[in-house]
């Protein structure tokens, strides 16, 4: 017996928490009862488990990585008919959603699951996993600007945690700097709004790790399956003890 969040996700419903909506909202049923108590126990092999009238099945685990585009969007649909990443997952018949986002203009590192247990791990603000963005912003920061960055710098929902910034390459002529950045949040647009508050917006965004794991010589617009020993090391990071940041 399981609790029945903990079955949901693990059918690749969706994350854990989003699941405990779910059943919340009397979405879910076991054996014909609307269940909305959360930390109800069932067991999978036993009783029937639906969402929305719809029978849950334990589908084969997937991971994959993808390079996702610029100009790509990673939801399940676009109302405006843009390019979605399930354009380019059509030999995927599992259904699986991204461990969290990278937005439109964005490209690079994707991680994409039908595990929720795996993708709530990975994103929870609490186990902060490290993400690794190089970052092409207008004009060139001084030293004492990025400074802001690596020690945490309020954005309009709050105080960042500390990044790790590094310069790369700066191009005087065209007067802009490439910047790695590695933040261990997940807030929307969070990179683009950390270079807007020291004013050197980002012209161009890629990330290129997430975790240990990185984007290697994988070609954009393509993907590949997680090797079991990539998810145990993105799980082990993610649960290992983190130190205070000074």
């Amino acid at each position: 017996m399981e609790r029945l969040q903990k079955i949901l996700a693990q059918a690749g419903i969706a994350s854990r928490r989003k699941c405990e909506d779910l059943i919340v909202a009397g979405k879910v049923e076991v054996n014909g009862e609307v269940v909305t108590t959360l930390g109800t126990k069932a067991d999978p092999d036993q009783d029937i488990i639906t969402v929305s009238g719809r029978p849950i099945r334990n589908e084969k685990k997937v991971y994959l990585v993808m390079n996702k585009p610029k100009g790509v969007i990673t939801s399940a649909s676009d109302p405006e008919g843009r390019k979605i990443v399930s354009d380019y997952l059509r030999d995927i018949k599992e259904r699986v959603y991204p461990v969290g986002r990278l937005d439109y203009d964005t490209e690079g590192l994707l991680l994409l699951t039908n595990d929720g247990e795996f993708a709530n791990l990975l994103t929870h603000p609490k186990h902060h996993v490290p993400k690794t963005y190089m970052a092409t912003v207008k004009g060139v920061p001084h030293g004492t600007e990025l400074d802001k960055l690596k020690q945490g710098i309020m954005l309009d929902d709050g105080m960042t945690a500390p990044a790790d910034v590094e310069y790369k390459d700066i191009d005087t002529a065209k007067n802009e700097a490439t910047i790695s950045i590695t933040i261990h949040e997940g807030r929307n647009r969070q990179v683009r709004r950390m270079f807007e508050a020291i004013s050197h917006p980002v012209i161009k965004l890629k990330r290129i790790s997430f975790g240990e794991l990185l984007l290697q010589n994988l070609k954009r617009g393509l993907f590949r399956h997680l090797t079991k020993n990539e998810v145990e090391d993105l799980i082990k990071l993610a649960k290992s003890p983190k130190l205070p940041k000074k």
